[in-house]
């Protein structure tokens, strides 16, 4: 069947930026809705979209966001609770179905929440709206899917994000009651399939379907499954009944950085059971051949960059087509896990080529610039530990590639007069690479100028990892920060034999250190 032409609104947020790319690769043409287009501008799809600013409570915007589309995504929702939520909500709704109608848009796609059979009036005022934001959208004269699910598994995840802090950073878990309840996870990319899948649904489909893995489990269940996708030690859970939902809330926000806006309504949720009672959608959207993805898989998509693909696309841009388990850079920065970087610039006054000549000589006989003793305690702390040290050297002292053993790092990553990055192989409680970057920049006169940055990154695993870094980060400063002044001094300032001169040019950025 040829491309429909679809419009996706909520781009910026979790689903419909994974949508994108998804609908693009069928050849469908898409036009997407964005309050904010400028946050869409690094998107690889960007230039291959229709992009039209607007609001969703706004109906000129939505007039003109339908107009000449076939298939409309409906992916709003809030997770704030203030004043008025369900009003809003419903307006909205309502205005979306006015304007699909009016611009003879013949199919509308909806990604609601899985409603627990019980009275409405046992449904948080969360589900309640999900709810009833589906019966709108089925009601408006234009044939609507409303696919119903429950936990998303995918980096980004709001739900996911909350079962990945608690399980990393607390071995040992007192943890309120609903981690007892069961519930049905399903991988964002068995999501994106069935959303894609219903562009092409007969016309008179107009229904509800209810979306969810292969496996049941408990939230203790995923927590405990996390932990053996991410080879972390088994967790202790232990399951009390004196916490209510809003203690419940501010237990996650001071575990996780999920704002505390956004726990208190899915915590509120997540005291009912959410299990599919159909799996019609397989009738029009067939599962494959493989089956849907179990729950474990599943985190390990999520995982898959961190566990040892291209750290470079982690925490930046993971929107091409392929992964969509993975972080975008429009998630939120509590999204992905915790990434600590420190991170130095300088300006080098001297030649791309002759910087890069210092940046690939690193390690080995070379060294690594900067207090020869210190790393030598390193390398004799990992050999002690179990690991490799630094007793494997270089292959060739003055040229690497990718793929080589560089004493207790690994080159991953090599662009000549651009990037080297090496992946530790050391013994520690998580991952960790060190980049040393050249770009070419322009000085207030115009003057094109050779920049200098240096990255170290560390993403740890589990509580231990956390409490690594805060141990050592501290020592970045004389380490890494001699380190940078004095790959400055040898590129502006080579000498035979190496020796280091002082720095004639300042940083122009300072360390800094954070986790999402």
């Amino acid at each position: 069947m040829r491309g429909m032409r679809c419009l996706v609104t909520g781009a910026t947020g979790y689903v419909g930026g994974r949508l994108v790319p998804e609908l693009l690769a069928k050849g469908h043409q898409v036009r997407v809705m964005a309050r904010h287009p400028e946050r869409l501008a690094d998107r690889a799809w960007i230039n291959e979209v229709d992009v039209v600013a607007g609001d969703a409570t706004n109906a000129a915007s939505l007039h003109t966001a339908m107009a000449d589309m076939q298939v409309a995504f409906y992916l709003l929702h809030s997770l704030q609770s203030g004043h008025g939520f369900e009003a809003i909500e419903h307006q909205t709704a309502t205005d979306f179905a006015t304007a699909a109608k009016a611009a003879g848009v013949g199919r509308i796609v909806y990604l609601g929440a899985l409603i627990p059979p019980v009275p409405s009036q046992q449904l948080t005022k969360h589900l309640r709206s999900r709810a009833e934001v589906g019966r709108i959208l089925r009601s408006s004269g234009v044939p609507t899917a409303e696919l119903r699910a429950a936990v998303i598994i995918g980096s980004g995840s709001a739900s996911f994000e909350i079962v990945r802090y608690l399980t990393e950073r607390l071995p040992f878990m007192i943890t309120p009651r609903w981690v007892r309840v069961p519930t049905q996870p399903i991988a964002i990319r068995d999501v994106l399939r069935y959303l894609v899948g219903c562009v092409d649904l007969p016309p008179e489909v107009n229904r509800t379907f209810d979306i969810g893995g292969p496996d049941v489990m408990t939230y203790a269940g995923m927590m405990r499954g996390y932990a053996s996708a991410a080879g972390l030690p088994p967790r202790v859970i232990v399951p009390i009944s004196v916490l209510t939902p809003g203690l419940s809330s501010h237990w996650v926000g001071l575990v996780t950085p999920v704002p505390r806006a956004i726990a208190r309504p899915l915590v509120d949720s997540l005291k009912l059971e959410t299990i599919c009672r159909e799996h019609d959608i397989a009738t029009y959207v067939p599962d494959p051949p493989e089956g849907l993805i179990p729950f474990e898989r599943a985190v390990k998509l999520a995982l898959a960059r961190i566990q040892g693909a291209d750290i470079a696309t982690t925490w930046s841009d993971s929107s091409l087509p392929g992964a969509p388990s993975e972080p975008l850079p429009t998630d939120p920065g509590w999204a992905g896990g915790s990434l600590y970087t420190d991170e130095r610039e300088t300006i080098v006054r001297a030649t791309p080529a002759a910087l890069w000549q210092v940046i690939d000589g690193v390690g080995g006989g070379h060294g690594y610039y900067s207090f020869p003793l210190a790393w030598a305690i390193r390398g004799w702390l990992d050999r002690i530990g179990g690991g490799v040290g630094l007793q494997r050297g270089r292959r060739d002292p003055d040229h690497l590639r990718v793929g080589d053993p560089l004493d207790f790092w690994r080159v991953e990553a090599r662009v000549p007069l651009s990037l080297l990055r090496l992946r530790a192989e050391m013994r520690m409680p998580g991952l960790a690479w060190l980049e040393l970057a050249i770009r070419l920049d322009a000085d207030p006169d115009g003057h094109e100028q050779t920049v200098y940055t240096q990255r170290a990154l560390f993403h740890p695993r589990g509580l231990k990892g956390h409490i690594y870094w805060k141990c050592v980060a501290p020592f970045h400063g004389i380490i890494f920060g001699a380190m940078l002044k004095n790959i400055q001094t040898r590129a502006e300032h080579p000498s035979p034999k190496g020796k280091s001169q002082p720095a004639k040019s300042g940083r122009i950025q300072k360390a800094n250190s954070t986790a999402p």
